[in-house]
């Protein structure tokens, strides 16, 4: 059976939060709790792939294996396609794209999305999404959504609410639709390696580009992803110093 990796691209550098993997949650850094909880999960080993020597030492003070990669990569799947080149992994070996900023995510969405993309043969990739709750959450761009065909497979991701509930939205005060499950994208990825040393060889589409989302270019270039309603709540990502105050907060009350 192929081998499964989780790799954690970890940037020092964040527009909104710098620093951001090395900001304390608790006595830890908050790398060492997304890495903690990956090792959890049902995998032969966890990798953290970072470009600053910050973060490289940070992760081997703890005993983390931790990969150092270029610094001019664009996106978190460019730099795991360096650890697979450097770590020389098989073209059938199976990696989780574990996001640096998701301390909470339960290590059993890890083992959940892992089994999918086995059992989803038509799938490149495996993800997970949950449903959305709010008028906040729905309209703000920083929560993106995707919608889904009758077997799960990604149709389209935006930050835009989607689809336009046309006699809903149309309102001053816009309202939720009763009788439609609006989703939130989970940002945690499992591919094959092989299919990262293909990805990285596409050029980026326009509608990755126009919507900052990357896993647009797998639908453009004619991929399928396979989008499961998550078993477990996901948590909170951190992308702000309010999202990490909130989650500070949350593993202070939970010790």
């Amino acid at each position: 059976m192929s081998r499964v990796y989780v790799v954690i691209p970890a940037r020092y550098q964040s527009e909104r939060l710098p620093g951001k993997p090395l900001q304390l949650i608790g006595s830890l850094p908050m790398i060492q709790h997304v890495y903690q909880n990956a090792k959890h999960a049902a995998v032969d080993g966890v990798i953290v792939a970072t470009d600053d020597a910050r973060i490289l030492t940070a992760v081997e003070f703890f005993g983390g294996e931790v990969c150092m990669t270029a610094s001019t990569h664009q996106s978190g799947t460019e730099r795991i396609a360096e650890v697979i080149a450097l770590r020389q992994l098989d073209d059938d070996d199976i990696i989780v794209n574990l996001q640096g900023d998701e301390p909470l995510l339960p290590f059993a969405l890890i083992n959940q999305t892992v089994n999918n993309l086995r059992r989803y043969n038509k799938a490149a990739v495996a993800t997970l999404c949950e449903p959305i709750e709010n008028q906040a959450e729905l309209f703000s761009p920083q929560v993106n959504k995707v919608v889904r065909d009758h077997e799960g497979y990604a149709m389209y991701f935006s930050r835009a609410p989607i689809p336009w509930y046309r006699h809903g939205f149309a309102k001053t005060e816009k309202i939720m639709p009763p009788d439609y499950p609006y989703y939130r994208h989970i940002g945690l990825y499992v591919y094959r390696a092989g299919f990262v040393k293909r990805y990285v060889q596409w050029s980026p589409c326009s509608l990755e580009k126009i919507e900052a989302l990357e896993q647009l270019r797998v639908l453009w270039y004619g991929e399928k992803i396979h989008v499961d309603i998550a078993q477990e709540k996901a948590g909170i990502g951190v992308d702000t110093l309010e999202d990490l105050e909130r989650v500070r907060l949350m593993v202070s009350s939970n010790s």
